[in-house]
């Protein structure tokens, strides 16, 4: 071609193209792109292929493509390679690009490229624009054959010092031989943009400087579509401090914190996306995807159905889904129809909202108004620690209340339920300062604090003896709070200084409804029970204590008693028996039947010392003489007392048998430790 041709052709490509910041030329067309109880008791969205495609004439900025000049000139059909523009979106992970085994929710727009008359789709990787064959590549040439990329065609390179110990070669440079040559005491040599040749070509990511960061990128992506989500994380960041304002690389960073389950983060990421460029689609979706998983409806739905942005009918039928059980969860929850709504709770968090503790805090409100506050305290989740903002997240809303403001109005109801006073009294103050003007949280907030002065005065009443007095400040307390453990329990120790028994037993079945193992309340309900001469009710009352306290001698020592009492009250003989009793080693055939002998059960183990299971067992028989103080316990061993054991016809060890006034009334052989309890129990009154 002729010179004047060729200024000609020029002339003509320069005026559709146009320069950026960097010096690079770039498409004019192309589209820039987050005794008395004080205290508390003791005791998937599916991956979407691309919508709403952006078409350019420009090749992806990460697709690492080659420039190529022709020996006769530029050629057209041969796209350049772009710079790191910072509202270039190309590169960014789509969802064909995410992990298969890993639900990341991903979906957004994939944008087409025209390559010449070829179209490829940008993926997590990039396109590669290929030459037309009659076109010589550019770039660093070894004599492998291996072509190693240089970095921008235009930006400005240094020339070679010899003998420097590094070489920068720019465009078209040549390095003969396999390896650049250079002095025996010369650094790594650094081609364009850190490219060592010689060997594998790798990359020093250990700085940012001379790095080109859609490199890092297309590095990163490769790292998440493996699921390696901390390595891709690590890259997306180096990338963004590089250039912090390119949106797809925020973007990006928000699929690797997903993948990570850092859900608050990856909202985070998305909004700086979506400030970096308000028209970017793809942030738009993952950012609504992202908030409708923690159910902030409202707010999702503006990004879902962001103008400009196709909508998935899969992830518009989920909006509706989590909008209408919600909906219906709301308005069962306002007229006190609990069951229904559990019901509706459990149906928005199976709809895809999986990551909201707003959803979980209503199903521990639930238990808790059905009168099970261990289950409660199990479904509440951790409520994150409040830090004033203005992030739109508090623009959400659940059951007419902010989301983090729910939260703590949840907790604060359970620690009241628990009796931590002073504990609920902070965790309702802080719902206060989030949402101020809430009716349920104001509400709350007052009964909480009159509660508490109640409790507080009944307890100096009760340490003045004055327990009538007592009794009505906790009574008023009560009355505010009806389903409080504590003040149940607090008032029947009152009632139990008044003599009034019944009425003790009473509240502390009260309180027991609420809170089954509050400790306090079984203790005061046995010792009521005791008074009424309830030998049988008090002897469960403390065999419950003894699962509770095994290691307690008080709880094991009231137990003894009351079941010498309900003997008594039989008309048993207990003169023979003691408090503390261990197992009895039995050796002689008259002292066994002397043993056997009393009105009270006797459990004999015949064993044989050098037997397995008999040491196995051995120690449970030292925890059932505990436990059942007033049941005799006695050892066997068949070969140091074979005539014992010929007498009782034992041939297998560990036997079991148990008598009464000489007779036998069970026996076991090889039993279970529950066997042997549960009949130990039987026998025991």
């Amino acid at each position: 071609m002729s010179e004047q041709g060729l200024e000609t052709l020029s002339d003509r490509m320069r005026n559709t193209l146009a320069y950026d910041g960097w010096g690079e030329q770039v498409s004019v067309n192309k589209t820039d792109f987050r005794e008395l109880d004080l205290g508390s008791p003791v005791s998937p969205l599916r991956a979407r292929t691309g919508s709403g495609a952006v078409t350019t004439s420009s090749s992806s900025s990460s697709s690492g493509s080659v420039s190529g000049r022709s020996a006769s000139g530029f050629n057209p059909n041969v796209p350049r390679k772009s710079v790191s523009n910072p509202n270039s979106h190309s590169g960014e992970l789509s969802a064909e690009s995410s992990p298969t085994a890993t639900r990341t929710f991903l979906s957004g727009n994939s944008r087409s490229e025209s390559c010449g008359s070829q179209q490829l789709t940008s993926s997590g990787v990039g396109s590669v624009c290929s030459p037309a064959p009659t076109v010589l590549p550019t770039g660093n040439i070894c004599l492998s054959s291996r072509i190693v990329r240089t970095g921008m065609a235009s930006r400005a390179t240094k020339s070679d010092t010899l003998g420097s110990g590094s070489g920068n070669y720019g465009h078209g440079s040549i390095v003969r031989g396999h390896g650049a040559t250079k002095p025996a005491d010369a650094g790594a040599a650094n081609y364009s943009r850190g490219v060592t040749v010689g060997g594998e070509s790798e990359r020093k990511m250990g700085s940012c400087s001379g790095v080109d960061p859609d490199d890092l990128k297309r590095m990163g992506n490769d790292s998440y579509k493996k699921g390696h989500f901390e390595k891709a994380l690590t890259l997306y960041e180096k990338a963004i401090a590089i250039s912090p304002g390119n949106a797809a690389y925020h973007c990006n960073r928000a699929a690797a914190l997903i993948g990570l389950r850092r859900l608050p983060d990856a909202v985070k990421e998305c909004e700086e996306a979506i400030k970096l460029d308000q028209g970017y689609a793809r942030a738009h979706q993952r950012l609504g995807s992202l908030l409708l998983r923690l159910g902030q409806v409202e707010n999702a739905k503006k990004h879902i159905s962001f103008p400009g942005n196709q909508s998935d009918p899969i992830e518009m039928q989920m909006l509706e889904s989590v909008e209408k059980h919600l909906s219906r969860c709301a308005d069962s929850r306002k007229v006190g129809d609990w069951i229904s709504t559990l019901r509706e709770a459990d149906a928005v968090i199976a709809s895809g909202v999986d990551a909201a503790p707003q959803l979980f805090a209503c199903r521990a409100e639930v238990y808790l108004k059905l009168d099970k506050l261990e289950d409660a305290i199990i479904a509440m989740p951790k409520i994150p620690s409040f830090e004033p903002s203005t992030s739109p997240q508090l623009h959400s809303k659940i059951f007419g209340m902010f989301f983090e403001a729910y939260s703590y109005f949840v907790g604060a109801q359970i620690e009241l339920a628990r009796g931590r006073f002073d504990v609920a009294l902070i965790t309702i103050e802080k719902a206060g300062e989030i949402d101020p003007r809430n009716f349920e949280i104001s509400l709350l907030l007052k009964n909480i604090r009159l509660v508490g002065r109640a409790r507080a005065r009944g307890n100096d009443l009760f340490k003045s003896e004055r327990f009538t007095e007592a009794s009505s400040a906790y009574g008023e307390g009560i009355r505010l709070v009806p389903s409080n453990a504590v003040l149940y329990c607090n008032r029947a120790a009152c009632w139990f200084k008044l003599g009034q028994w019944e009425n003790s037993v009473d509240d502390c079945n009260i309180a027991l409804r609420f809170q089954p193992h509050y400790v306090k309340a079984v203790l005061r309900k046995a010792a009521s029970n005791g008074k009424l001469g309830n030998w049988k009710e008090a002897i469960k009352d403390y065999e419950m204590l003894r699962k509770e306290l095994p290691d307690d001698k008080e709880v094991a020592e009231s137990l003894f008693h009351a079941q010498i009492a309900l003997k008594i009250s039989q008309g048993e003989d207990v003169h023979n028996m003691k408090f503390g009793g261990e197992v009895e080693q039995v050796s002689g055939l008259e002292q066994f039947r002397a043993a056997i002998s009393s009105q009270c059960a006797s459990v004999v183990h015949f064993e044989d010392s050098s037997n397995l299971q008999c040491k196995q067992i051995s120690p449970f028989l030292d925890t059932l003489c505990c436990q059942f103080q007033t049941v005799n316990f006695l050892k066997v061993d068949i070969e140091e007392s074979p005539a014992i054991a010929h007498a009782e016809n034992v041939r297998i060890v560990p036997t079991f048998k148990i008598y009464r006034n000489s007779n036998r009334v069970k026996e076991m052989v090889s039993p279970s430790t529950e066997v042997l309890e549960s009949s130990v129990r039987h026998y025991s009154t």
